[in-house]
């Protein structure tokens, strides 16, 4: 019948948190010849590609990939290449699933028909304790089970939040090169999942918790370098790009509308501690995108008044930020 499912996990120096993860992957209610488990080490100089090694060794379900480094994105694709389940799942290496979750997952693939299929989640810390780094994380966030096409999902129940591990996913969707990972990008989740999600005839959710997201310093969002700052500001104008493209094909722009307004928001907090000049020109990079006036769906009670002050004068947004800063 061959296999239903396949998980790929891209691995780049996290020796650490390997075993952790692919023994939650090992421990599930399905039989080892159901699922197989794609380990792409991704250049890591440390030794993960020895320990992916030493597991394939002794599970006949596991699979190695070693590739020169190439980041997240180019990683999964790598994985998806090579995967021959009917369905697919994404889990990053520092993270981990619950016991026995993956069973009831892909049953609810089946009987239902879906195309994807979106599970909860929960943050934790490396004690394994419960965090919530996010005020009111979830409250866009429909997990009802009612199954609706890809459009109507992303407008009404996905959320701000976008996880690619957060889906279990038909394969046969990704068969299309146009549906990889964009390659050298941060923020790739958020670019790749609206492109599937439009293409899906049927999503819904399942309120099971199946998946732990670890919350640890050194990762991009909490870098304080200034490279990868550069970098993250690039990528976040690069990630507006794609989602103004996305919604020209769609009649209910609400989600990118909203999107693009969060990210603009993330933009100005970087952009308003630059000095004039740099802020100045990438003021008129956002200008110049006509993207004004932002949109407030799905934006925060807390956040709407940023929303008003930016479409009323960006260069005061950024003035008043800095004054608040001291």
């Amino acid at each position: 019948m061959g296999l239903k499912l396949s998980i790929v996990v891209p691995i780049f120096k996290v020796e650490q948190y390997l075993s952790k993860c692919v023994d939650s992957l090992l421990h599930q209610d399905l039989l080892s010849e159901e699922y197989e488990i794609i380990l792409v080490d991704d250049g890591s100089p440390d030794r993960c590609g020895e320990l992916c090694e030493e597991y394939a060794l002794h599970y006949s379900n596991i699979k190695v990939v070693h590739r020169d480094n190439g980041g997240l994105s180019a990683a999964r694709n790598s994985g998806i290449d090579i995967a021959q389940g009917k369905y697919l799942q994404f889990v990053d290496p520092d993270d981990y699933l619950e016991p026995n979750v993956l069973g009831g997952l892909i049953q609810k693939m089946e009987t239902e028909e879906l195309d994807m299929l979106r599970f909860d989640y929960r943050n934790v810390n490396e004690e394994g304790a419960v965090v919530c780094p996010f005020k009111d994380p979830k409250r866009f966030v429909d997990y009802k089970d009612e199954v609706c096409d890809g459009l109507t999902f992303l407008n009404k129940r996905l959320g701000p939040a976008c996880y690619a591990w957060q889906f279990v996913i038909r394969t046969s969707m990704l068969v299309d090169r146009t549906n990889y990972f964009k390659p050298g990008i941060y923020f790739e989740d958020t670019e790749w999942l609206p492109r599937v999600l439009l293409q899906a005839g049927k999503v819904t959710s399942v309120d099971t918790v199946a998946y732990n997201y670890l919350i640890r310093a050194g990762s991009i969002t909490n870098s304080k370098e200034k490279e990868k700052i550069e970098k993250i500001l690039k990528d976040k104008l690069l990630l507006i790009d794609s989602m103004r493209e996305q919604m020209k094909e769609v009649p209910d722009k609400r989600w990118f509308e909203g999107m693009i307004s969060m990210t603009v928001i993330s933009i100005m907090d970087i952009v308003s501690g630059k000095n004039r000049t740099d802020r100045k020109r990438l003021l008129k990079v956002l200008r110049d995108k006509s993207i004004y006036p932002l949109s407030e769906f799905q934006i925060l009670p807390s956040f709407r008044k940023r929303i008003k002050i930016i479409n009323l004068s960006p260069t005061l947004y950024c003035l008043l930020l800095n004054i608040k800063r001291g």
